[in-house]
Protein backbone atom coordinates (compact mmCIF):
# COMPACT_ATOMS: atom_id res chain seq x y z
CA UNK A 1 0.00 0.00 0.00
CA UNK A 2 2.96 2.56 1.18
CA UNK A 3 6.51 1.51 0.47
CA UNK A 4 9.51 3.21 2.21
CA UNK A 5 12.75 3.15 0.53
CA UNK A 6 15.94 4.81 1.01
CA UNK A 7 17.58 5.37 -2.44
CA UNK A 8 20.53 7.96 -1.06
CA UNK A 9 21.34 8.91 1.71
CA UNK A 10 19.46 10.91 3.76
CA UNK A 11 16.41 10.47 1.49
CA UNK A 12 13.46 8.61 1.98
CA UNK A 13 11.10 8.02 -1.03
CA UNK A 14 7.65 7.00 -0.61
CA UNK A 15 5.39 5.05 -2.74
CA UNK A 16 1.78 5.14 -3.27
CA UNK A 17 1.36 1.25 -3.94
CA UNK A 18 -2.17 1.02 -5.13
CA UNK A 19 -1.51 0.88 -8.70
CA UNK A 20 -4.43 -1.67 -10.01
CA UNK A 21 -6.81 1.13 -7.89
CA UNK A 22 -5.12 4.49 -9.34
CA UNK A 23 -3.56 4.58 -5.64
CA UNK A 24 -6.66 6.20 -4.41
CA UNK A 25 -6.42 7.57 -1.31
CA UNK A 26 -7.95 5.28 1.01
CA UNK A 27 -8.60 5.62 4.60
CA UNK A 28 -6.44 3.03 4.91
CA UNK A 29 -3.60 4.41 2.85
CA UNK A 30 -4.36 7.90 4.37
CA UNK A 31 -3.58 6.29 7.92
CA UNK A 32 -0.02 4.82 6.58
CA UNK A 33 0.86 8.05 5.12
CA UNK A 34 0.44 10.12 8.00
CA UNK A 35 2.24 7.96 9.96
CA UNK A 36 5.34 7.77 7.52
CA UNK A 37 5.41 11.05 7.14
CA UNK A 38 5.27 11.87 10.89
CA UNK A 39 8.01 9.11 11.84
CA UNK A 40 10.24 10.42 8.88
CA UNK A 41 10.33 13.71 10.13
CA UNK A 42 11.55 12.37 13.80
CA UNK A 43 14.28 10.81 12.19
CA UNK A 44 17.68 11.92 12.33
CA UNK A 45 18.94 10.01 9.73
CA UNK A 46 16.70 11.21 7.23
CA UNK A 47 16.63 15.25 5.48
CA UNK A 48 14.41 14.64 3.03
CA UNK A 49 11.48 13.36 1.39
CA UNK A 50 10.39 11.79 -1.99
CA UNK A 51 6.80 11.26 -2.91
CA UNK A 52 6.33 8.77 -5.77
CA UNK A 53 3.74 6.52 -6.85
CA UNK A 54 3.47 3.28 -8.37
CA UNK A 55 1.76 2.66 -12.15
CA UNK A 56 0.46 5.06 -14.79
CA UNK A 57 -1.49 7.48 -12.16
CA UNK A 58 -0.27 9.51 -9.37
CA UNK A 59 -3.51 9.10 -7.35
CA UNK A 60 -6.89 9.43 -8.50
CA UNK A 61 -8.12 11.06 -5.29
CA UNK A 62 -10.27 9.10 -2.49
CA UNK A 63 -11.47 5.86 -3.14
CA UNK A 64 -15.05 6.66 -4.39
CA UNK A 65 -15.77 2.73 -4.82
CA UNK A 66 -15.01 2.51 -0.69
CA UNK A 67 -16.75 5.79 0.26
CA UNK A 68 -19.59 4.31 -1.77
CA UNK A 69 -19.48 0.76 0.15
CA UNK A 70 -20.42 3.11 3.49
CA UNK A 71 -23.73 4.22 2.24
CA UNK A 72 -25.14 0.90 3.17
CA UNK A 73 -23.79 2.10 7.08
CA UNK A 74 -26.85 2.57 9.80
CA UNK A 75 -26.29 6.10 9.33
CA UNK A 76 -25.72 6.20 5.54
CA UNK A 77 -22.12 6.78 5.85
CA UNK A 78 -21.75 9.90 7.77
CA UNK A 79 -19.21 8.02 10.01
CA UNK A 80 -17.22 6.56 7.47
CA UNK A 81 -17.35 10.01 5.62
CA UNK A 82 -16.64 12.48 8.44
CA UNK A 83 -13.17 9.76 9.80
CA UNK A 84 -11.87 10.00 6.03
CA UNK A 85 -12.62 13.30 5.26
CA UNK A 86 -11.08 14.35 8.97
CA UNK A 87 -7.67 11.95 8.22
CA UNK A 88 -6.95 13.54 4.93
CA UNK A 89 -6.74 17.24 6.31
CA UNK A 90 -4.62 15.90 9.49
CA UNK A 91 -2.28 13.96 6.52
CA UNK A 92 -1.77 17.33 4.38
CA UNK A 93 -1.19 18.92 7.43
CA UNK A 94 1.20 15.93 8.29
CA UNK A 95 3.32 16.86 4.95
CA UNK A 96 2.95 20.70 6.08
CA UNK A 97 4.41 20.93 9.49
CA UNK A 98 6.87 17.61 8.98
CA UNK A 99 10.57 19.34 9.64
CA UNK A 100 11.91 17.94 6.08
CA UNK A 101 10.54 18.98 2.83
CA UNK A 102 8.54 16.84 0.49
CA UNK A 103 9.22 16.58 -2.75
CA UNK A 104 6.53 14.74 -5.15
CA UNK A 105 6.84 13.00 -8.48
CA UNK A 106 4.78 13.09 -10.32
CA UNK A 107 3.98 10.32 -13.26
CA UNK A 108 0.37 10.31 -14.84
CA UNK A 109 -2.73 12.05 -13.61
CA UNK A 110 -2.94 13.20 -10.42
CA UNK A 111 -6.84 14.30 -9.21
CA UNK A 112 -8.97 15.28 -7.11
CA UNK A 113 -7.34 14.86 -3.83
CA UNK A 114 -4.55 13.45 -5.87
CA UNK A 115 -3.78 16.88 -7.10
CA UNK A 116 -4.41 18.10 -3.37
CA UNK A 117 -1.95 16.04 -2.30
CA UNK A 118 0.66 17.42 -4.64
CA UNK A 119 -0.35 20.90 -3.93
CA UNK A 120 0.39 20.26 -0.27
CA UNK A 121 3.69 18.83 -1.22
CA UNK A 122 6.76 21.35 -0.58
CA UNK A 123 8.23 20.88 -4.07
CA UNK A 124 6.91 19.02 -7.18
CA UNK A 125 8.77 17.60 -10.35
CA UNK A 126 6.12 16.33 -13.31
CA UNK A 127 6.87 14.40 -16.01
CA UNK A 128 5.58 16.22 -19.40
CA UNK A 129 2.80 14.07 -19.52
CA UNK A 130 1.47 14.48 -16.57
CA UNK A 131 -2.43 16.05 -15.98
CA UNK A 132 -3.58 17.30 -13.33
CA UNK A 133 -7.67 18.22 -11.92
CA UNK A 134 -10.04 19.31 -9.36
CA UNK A 135 -12.90 17.45 -10.92
CA UNK A 136 -15.53 16.69 -8.45
CA UNK A 137 -18.22 19.23 -9.79
CA UNK A 138 -18.26 16.67 -12.58
CA UNK A 139 -19.90 13.74 -10.23
CA UNK A 140 -21.38 16.42 -7.70
CA UNK A 141 -18.83 16.23 -5.00
CA UNK A 142 -16.91 19.53 -5.33
CA UNK A 143 -13.00 19.49 -4.33
CA UNK A 144 -13.60 21.41 -1.09
CA UNK A 145 -10.78 20.14 0.78
CA UNK A 146 -8.34 19.97 -2.45
CA UNK A 147 -9.37 24.09 -2.92
CA UNK A 148 -7.44 24.36 0.47
CA UNK A 149 -3.84 23.52 -1.25
CA UNK A 150 -5.05 24.11 -4.64
CA UNK A 151 -5.69 27.61 -3.51
CA UNK A 152 -2.33 28.22 -1.72
CA UNK A 153 -0.36 27.31 -5.27
CA UNK A 154 -2.60 29.17 -7.87
CA UNK A 155 -3.75 32.22 -8.25
CA UNK A 156 -7.50 32.18 -7.51
CA UNK A 157 -8.91 32.74 -10.68
CA UNK A 158 -7.16 29.88 -11.72
CA UNK A 159 -8.41 27.98 -9.16
CA UNK A 160 -11.67 28.57 -9.50
CA UNK A 161 -11.35 27.39 -13.02
CA UNK A 162 -10.08 24.26 -12.07
CA UNK A 163 -12.81 23.66 -9.55
CA UNK A 164 -15.28 24.70 -11.44
CA UNK A 165 -15.18 23.58 -15.21
CA UNK A 166 -13.29 19.94 -13.45
CA UNK A 167 -10.84 20.13 -16.67
CA UNK A 168 -7.63 18.50 -17.32
CA UNK A 169 -4.50 21.09 -17.46
CA UNK A 170 -1.08 19.73 -18.99
CA UNK A 171 1.94 19.64 -16.94
CA UNK A 172 3.05 22.62 -18.69
CA UNK A 173 -0.26 24.64 -17.89
CA UNK A 174 0.70 23.60 -13.88
CA UNK A 175 4.09 25.01 -13.83
CA UNK A 176 3.00 28.28 -15.47
CA UNK A 177 0.01 28.39 -12.75
CA UNK A 178 2.99 27.41 -10.03
CA UNK A 179 1.30 24.08 -9.13
CA UNK A 180 4.64 22.35 -9.89
CA UNK A 181 8.11 23.17 -9.91
CA UNK A 182 9.23 21.55 -12.74
CA UNK A 183 8.11 19.69 -16.01
CA UNK A 184 10.69 17.31 -17.03
CA UNK A 185 10.52 14.41 -19.93
CA UNK A 186 8.30 11.43 -19.43
CA UNK A 187 9.84 8.96 -16.41
CA UNK A 188 12.49 11.04 -15.48
CA UNK A 189 10.20 12.64 -12.61
CA UNK A 190 11.64 10.58 -10.30
CA UNK A 191 14.96 10.87 -10.97
CA UNK A 192 15.12 14.36 -10.42
CA UNK A 193 13.00 14.54 -7.51
CA UNK A 194 15.38 12.41 -6.11
CA UNK A 195 17.82 14.84 -7.06
CA UNK A 196 16.54 17.77 -5.74
CA UNK A 197 15.94 15.80 -2.06
CA UNK A 198 19.97 15.20 -2.58
CA UNK A 199 20.57 18.73 -2.97
CA UNK A 200 18.17 19.61 -0.26
CA UNK A 201 19.98 16.65 2.54
CA UNK A 202 23.91 17.93 1.78
CA UNK A 203 22.38 21.15 3.78
CA UNK A 204 22.08 21.71 7.51
CA UNK A 205 18.93 19.91 8.57
CA UNK A 206 18.50 22.84 11.01
CA UNK A 207 18.83 25.55 8.84
CA UNK A 208 15.74 23.75 6.68
CA UNK A 209 13.95 22.82 9.30
CA UNK A 210 13.47 25.89 10.60
CA UNK A 211 13.18 27.49 6.97
CA UNK A 212 10.43 25.32 6.15
CA UNK A 213 8.62 26.06 9.14
CA UNK A 214 8.92 29.87 9.24
CA UNK A 215 8.01 30.07 5.24
CA UNK A 216 4.06 28.38 6.16
CA UNK A 217 4.15 30.28 9.32
CA UNK A 218 4.74 33.71 7.81
CA UNK A 219 2.46 33.06 4.92
CA UNK A 220 -0.45 33.18 6.82
CA UNK A 221 0.71 36.32 8.75
CA UNK A 222 -0.23 40.23 7.95
CA UNK A 223 2.71 42.13 6.53
CA UNK A 224 4.21 43.87 9.71
CA UNK A 225 4.03 40.93 12.04
CA UNK A 226 5.72 38.29 9.17
CA UNK A 227 8.76 41.05 9.13
CA UNK A 228 8.43 41.15 12.94
CA UNK A 229 8.18 36.52 13.28
CA UNK A 230 11.09 36.04 10.81
CA UNK A 231 13.54 39.03 12.12
CA UNK A 232 13.17 37.07 15.22
CA UNK A 233 13.15 33.56 13.58
CA UNK A 234 16.93 34.70 12.12
CA UNK A 235 18.08 35.76 14.92
CA UNK A 236 17.65 32.40 16.71
CA UNK A 237 19.29 30.73 13.49
CA UNK A 238 21.90 33.16 13.78
CA UNK A 239 22.21 31.37 17.05
CA UNK A 240 22.88 28.30 16.18
CA UNK A 241 26.06 25.95 15.51
CA UNK A 242 25.00 25.57 12.09
CA UNK A 243 25.01 28.84 11.36
CA UNK A 244 28.13 29.88 12.98
CA UNK A 245 29.98 26.72 10.79
CA UNK A 246 28.24 28.15 7.51
CA UNK A 247 29.04 31.41 7.62
CA UNK A 248 32.86 30.66 9.32
CA UNK A 249 33.14 28.14 6.28
CA UNK A 250 31.80 30.48 3.63
CA UNK A 251 34.30 33.04 4.89
CA UNK A 252 37.31 30.51 5.12
CA UNK A 253 36.10 29.30 1.98
CA UNK A 254 36.04 25.85 3.10
CA UNK A 255 33.13 23.52 2.98
CA UNK A 256 30.50 23.69 6.05
CA UNK A 257 30.33 20.79 8.50
CA UNK A 258 26.59 20.15 9.81
CA UNK A 259 25.87 19.28 13.31
CA UNK A 260 22.15 20.13 12.94
CA UNK A 261 22.22 21.91 16.28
Amino acid sequence: MLLLERPVPRVALLTLNRPAARNALSLALLEALQSAVEALGRDDDVSAIVLAAAGPVFSSGHDLKELTAHRADTDAGLAFFTETMTRCAATMQAIIACPKPVIAAVQGTATAAGCQLVATCDLAVAAENAHFATPGVNIGLFCSTPMVALSRNVSRKTAMEMLLLGEMITAEQAAAHGLVNRVVPQGQALEHALAMAEKIAAKSPLTVSIGKRAFYEQAQMPLAEAYAYTADVMVRNMLARDAEEGIGAFLGKRKPEWKGC
